[in-house]
């Protein structure tokens, strides 16, 4: 097993819709500082497959990092999704399953800020995170717009009204029906949105919802550092660094053939020379002046002992992600981040390499 997945237990199993279940681990002993997460991070589950031994899937926490509660993950089943139906109909009480440790940016800069929780489907998962921390730990104002196709579709609905009665000065929820409202347009959310422009908002749920949501925060004025979304998608790659059997490198070698069109650009060339690299992470300054400039960002950094985060390992979740104070790098994959992202200075330390003499960086 790699150093840095565990085995963890499931201490409990609860059924919050027809087709969404709630899943809680114990943290393993002495593990506790690798599992302290923010709210509105996730878990990368290693999914058993009979095809390729092992899919590596991303899974929002639903749970507050307040308090002794367990360490709780929300999978919904979606059609022909093979590792949502596989946890929902096979992970139960007792059961183990390999995971990495908790990572991502989708969290708050801020928990007394005022927050602006735009939701559809299971992507209301990390705000009921970021929820529940917010109402533990700060002092600001939230707004959950929660989208679902009918009554029977909306996942925590008995705890949303709990926490809504609860804190009535500081939590308000709206809900919206497909059944009985239709799908909302960009110009409703924008309605909708334009009360709270002053508040910090973050955006989950299926594509289609992030777009005409993120559309909306954009024609509203919303400035970049207070518009946040989040982005999944299934991992190509296997970040538990195991399984490569026979029949994972035959499936490997079809998709290249049948991709030969699409292969990218040369890397262009880099620094002839080793590279200045500073990097700040979790409060503390790392500077190295042997960067190599075909060795990728986070693998130099692991091979200095700095535990720099991430997930997957193929540009396919923003778990590495780094903002540039200064220099350059360039990508060799990126599934994840927008013109946006890019525009702000974000890149994937996983799939960067040199393209300046002096590259500075700081993680989220």
């Amino acid at each position: 097993m790699p150093e840095d997945s565990f085995e963890v237990k499931v201490v409990d199993v609860v059924e919050e819709t027809a087709d969404a279940h709630s899943i809680s681990f114990e943290v393993p002993a002495g593990a506790e500082e690798q599992f302290a997460y923010k709210p509105g991070q996730f878990l990368t589950l290693a999914v058993p497959s009979d095809r390729t031994g092992v899919a590596a899937r991303c899974y929002s926490l639903s749970s507050s990092p307040v308090g002794d509660g367990p360490l709780t993950i929300t999978v919904k089943r979606t059609v022909d999704g093979y590792a949502s139906n596989w946890v929902c109909d096979n992970l139960r009480t007792g059961d183990s399953i390999r995971v990495l440790p908790p990572s991502g940016i989708f969290t708050p800069a801020s928990l007394d800020a005022d927050l602006l929780l735009l939701a559809a489907g299971s992507g209301v998962t990390p705000i009921m995170s970021i929820t529940r921390t917010a109402l533990e730990q700060g002092s600001g104002r939230i707004v959950v717009f929660y989208a679902n196709r009918d009554e029977r579709s909306v996942i925590f609905a008995g705890e949303l009204t709990r926490l809504a009665a609860a804190h009535p000065d500081r939590l308000s929820v709206v809900h919206w029906l497909e059944s009985v409202q239709g799908l909302p347009s960009q110009e409703q959310l924008a309605a909708f949105a334009s009360r709270y422009a002053s508040y910090d908002a973050f955006v989950c749920g299926p594509a289609p919802f992030m777009k005409l949501a993120i559309g909306a925060l954009k024609e509203l004025g919303f400035p970049r550092e207070r518009r946040h979304q989040e982005k999944f998608i299934s991992l190509g790659g296997n970040p538990f660094g195991d399984l490569h059997d026979k029949e994972v490198a035959e499936h490997e070698i079809e998709d290249a053939e049948r991709d030969l069109e699409d292969v990218p650009d040369p890397v262009e060339p880099g620094p002839e020379g080793p590279v200045r690299l500073e990097v700040e992470l979790d409060g503390q300054q790392y500077e190295f002046d042997d960067w190599a400039p075909g060795t990728k960002m986070l693998e130099h950094l692991e091979s200095k002992g700095v535990k720099a985060p991430y997930s997957c390992r193929e540009g396919e979740c923003s778990a590495c992600a780094v903002r540039l104070l200064e220099g350059e790098v360039k990508m060799l994959h990126n599934d994840v981040l927008d013109d946006d992202d890019l525009a702000e200075g974000i890149r994937l330390g996983c799939q960067s390499l040199p393209v300046t003499d002096t590259v500075k960086v700081t993680y989220h």
